[in-house]
This record gives structure tokens, sequence and C-alpha cells, in this order.
């Protein structure tokens, strides 16, 4: 019996080889390595602080020296969000949260392509801000600078003149969701480097419990205590979602079982079992939260807990048949060119996200022998990571205007991002100073390319009609973000070892022909 259901596990794994192989070779043909290599590329050109020597972006240089001297506190570091020169501390955080959690869950596959290094240097250089942001258990300083004063401005990050301003949250000013989400990403940065820096690990750690500790005992919106960022980066969802995801990651560091009670005792009243949602970003963490929760039920020792993982499995379902248009009433909008489709200004973020949470999910699946159940029949997992290499596929070039959307990749990618230090001479090149109205006379206004290129950036690419322009104004199509290409980063490795895995396979026939 027991050799039975052995050679049955065996068959079902060659089924799903096969059917992977069957996916890699009948689709238009990319190179994920060369998409992941460039893709962790882009982080060197968001970095804000002093440069290493070993950066290998040239085009940019130090900036942001003095940043926290006015309040007294060192904040030199961390990463621009996106096209600006601001330091945003809470997408900022959710771009290092699944920077981390691409390389838990495909940390060999990048090691394999030889990027497992270049993603733990684009992760450490988040969380040495962060540390040095969290100046007291109770004190986290979230932004430096700010949107108003900064968009007024054209300025490389190297020249910029406007106010550097550094806000805080802290136990009369909370920001709950700020601190969740920075407390999740510490905690998940600390699993990527505990066999490697088992001492920094422990760090992160101690700063993750504390700033949960604060988030939850002082709760608020950020965006009360911090006003400038309203108009940026408001909380709509609120603080629950970044409480609950921050609890669950905690466990996931610690094996803790007090957090793990702290995401099941509050599931109900935070909404973690009650929101069904159809898009996950820096905001609205509620889909991310429902799938870590769901893939907690593969272990013996959580079935005690099954009542409640299954409502958080429920939610993460309809999420999943969200995105492949399996649910009766609502379901994700798709471009005629087949993108997923949430709303206008900055879309590609959702297509990451959505790529990234399909594809371990499809792994789960796969892992634990089962199918998805969506209203209109059930889905096998490699269903899901074909849906999610296809959203891949579209950003790299599979779609109507046959441009990658992915910056330097490929023959024809953006060449006018709303980015200011792409679209001004480099540093290295001039290092006159340029000032904040000569940016927009000399730089903005210009037609042609800009000068620098911002390698792997994800713009915000197509609008509902697979409808692109390549221009510098047009911010909510041609500016990229962080955390955009952050999620991109283990779906590209997964598919580079695949389609490894099928060109090894594959070689033998090729020989013996």
């Amino acid at each position: 019996m027991e050799d039975n259901k052995k050679q049955g596990i065996v068959l079902q794994q060659w089924c799903a080889l096969l059917s992977i192989f069957a996916l890699i070779s009948s689709s238009q043909s990319f190179d994920y390595g060369d998409a992941l290599s460039k893709s962790l590329l882009y982080f060197e050109s968001q970095r804000s602080g002093r440069l290493p020597y070993n950066q290998r972006i040239t085009w940019r240089h130090h900036s942001g020296l003095t940043d926290g001297l006015e309040q007294g506190v060192d904040l030199v570091g961390g990463y621009y969000d996106a096209g600006d020169n601001v330091k945003f501390g809470l997408p900022m955080a959710f771009t290092i949260t699944m920077l981390s959690w691409g390389v838990i869950e495909y940390g060999g596959e990048m090691e394999d392509a030889g990027e497992y290094k270049h993603a733990l240097e684009a992760i450490k250089w988040g969380t040495d801000y962060f540390i040095k942001a969290h100046t007291h258990p109770n004190v986290l300083w979230g932004e430096v600078g700010d949107g108003f004063t900064d968009h007024y401005c054209w300025q490389r990050p190297e020249d910029m003149t406007t106010s550097r301003q550094a806000y805080k949250v802290d136990e009369n000013n909370p920001g709950s969701d700020i601190a969740g989400e920075t407390a999740a990403a510490m905690a998940a940065a600390a699993i990527v480097f505990r066999k490697t820096n088992p001492h920094y690990s422990g760090l992160l750690l101690h700063h993750a419990q504390q700033l949960f500790e604060l988030g939850d005992k002082y709760r608020g919106k950020y965006d009360e205590s911090i006003e400038v960022v309203k108009g940026h980066y408001t909380s709509w969802s609120g603080y629950m979602d970044e409480l609950l995801w921050a609890a669950l990651w905690l466990y996931k560091a610690t094996n803790n079982e007090d957090y793990l009670k702290y995401a099941l005792n509050n599931a109900q009243a935070f909404g973690g079992t009650t929101w069904a949602i159809k898009e996950f970003s820096w905001d609205v963490k509620y889909a991310g939260v429902q799938i870590i929760a769901s893939m907690l039920l593969k272990e013996e020792k959580h079935k005690q807990h099954m009542h409640i993982l299954e409502q958080y499995r429920s939610k993460a379902e309809f999420y999943i048949c969200a995105c492949l248009d399996k649910n009766n009433v609502t379901n994700v909008q798709r471009t005629p060119g087949g993108l997923l489709y949430i709303r206008q200004w900055n879309n590609m973020q959702y297509v990451s996200n959505a790529a990234f949470l399909l594809t371990t999910y499809s792994d789960y699946l796969q892992a634990t022998h089962q199918n998805l159940t969506c209203d209109k029949g059930q889905v096998g997992p490699q269903e899901l990571l074909s849906f999610a290499k296809s959203q891949v596929d579209y950003i790299l070039g599979s779609n109507p205007t046959a441009m990658s959307y992915l910056v330097g990749y490929g023959p024809k990618y953006p060449q006018r991002l709303h980015h200011r230090g792409a679209s001004i001479e480099s540093y290295k090149r001039n290092k006159g100073f340029i000032g904040c109205t000569q940016g927009y006379d000399s730089w903005y206004r210009m037609r042609g390319p800009n000068p620098n290129v911002l390698v792997g950036a994800l713009v915000g690419g197509p609008d509902g009609n697979d409808g692109f322009r390549d221009e510098r104004w047009n911010y909510m199509q041609t500016e990229a973000c962080t955390y955009n290409t952050a999620t991109l980063i283990g779906v590209l490795a997964k598919l580079d070892r695949l389609e490894g895995d099928y060109l090894s396979h594959n070689q033998p026939l090729i020989a013996s022909s």
C-alpha cells in the first residue's frame, strides 16, 4: 500500500514536470535570468546615501548625506521610492518585505542564477536604514523630505535643495501601519539572514518585535501623525492589515505562538477573515496575510487552528480566483491583451504582486497535492503558474505594443521615464549644480530619451486598452517604483529555474538527433 502511494506521488511529480515543460516550450521565449539580473540592478539606482565601492550603477552618486541632521538623528541611506527624491517609509518597508519573501521562497533559484548576493545587498540596504530610523523602542522615523516641496523641483538627488525635514511616529503620534510594515520587513529579512549573518538576523528580529509592540500598543494611522504623506502614500486600508501581516511574519521568524495567536484572535475583528480583496499592494496587505495564513495548514501542528485558518484560506482563494477570472461575480478586469487591470495609476504594481502571490500559492498547492476550488470549477497549481507566467511575459514584451515594460530588457522599452535622476545628465558627466527650475527647463521638457537608462525599473504600464504613451510627463504610466520590481524578483528566479530545467532535460534529445 505504501509503495503504491509513493508511486502515485512520483507520478504526480512527473506529470507536473511535464506540464511545466509544456508551459515553457509552448510560449514566446524570454530570458528570465537576464530580466532577474536587470531587476536587481534597479535597486542600486534608487539608493540614497553614501554609495559603496561596488556600486554598479555608475551614473548615480552620493546623495542625502545630511538626512536627519536637523532632527539630530542619522537618517542617511535607504531608498527613494520612485522618480522623486523623498524617502517614504511605508512603501520602502513593503519593498523590503517582498524582496525578503522572494528570497525566502526562491533563494536557491537566485543562487543558481548568480544573483543571491545582489538580492541580499538590496534587502540589507533597506534594513540598515530601518535600524537607523528606529532610534528608540517607541520612535520610528517614517519619512525624509516631503512630496509637495519635492515636486516643485526637477533635480538629481545629488543636487537636491528641497526640504529634508524628517517625520516620526511615536507613542504620542501613532503609526501602526508603518510600524507594522517595518516590523514585517525586519522579521522577513531576519529569516533571510539567519544562516549567512546570524548576529544581524538577531538584531533585525529585536527591532521587529519592538516595532510590532509600538504599532499594537499605540494604535492609529500614520498619515494622521505624518500629515505631509497624505496625497502620496495615504494609508487607505488603515493599520489592521499591517498588524496581522507583522504578526504572521514574526511568527514565521520566531515560532513564538503568541504571534500566531494574535493573528488568529484578531482574524475577524481586524478583517483578516472578512475582507474579500482583489488587489495586493503597499497599502492593502489582506491578500498576503490570507495567503500566508492559508499555507500554515500544510503543517500538522497548525491543524488545531484549522477552523480559523480555513476562513483565511477562503478569502485567499477568493483573491486567486478573482485574478484567474474564476469567480462568478467579482473578478479582476483584464486588458484586451490579457493584463490584469486594477486602476490607471501604476497598474503594474498590482500585476507583479499578483504574479508573485499566484506563483507561491501554486507551489503550496503542488507541495500539498491539492487543487483550488473556484466558483467556476477546480483549478490545478499548473494553471496558477501558467497565468503568473503570462503576466510576466506581458511585462517582458508579449503584448499588443511588443514593448518591454521592464526598462533595459529587450529591444524596445520606455525611454522617457518620469524619473529625476535618470532624465538629467549624470553627476559623473556633469558635476555642475543643476537647480530646481533649471531641471524642468533643460531636462524635464526635453523631447529626447533620458540620458541614463533606469535598468530593471518596472514602469506603471499601459492603460485598460493596452495603450501606452512614452512621455516624461505621463507619470501614471512612465514612473517606476521600488515595490513594482520587488515582487517580480522571486517570480523571475522561479521561471529562470524552470527554463533551465527544461533546457537541461531536452539536452540529450537535441544531442541524439
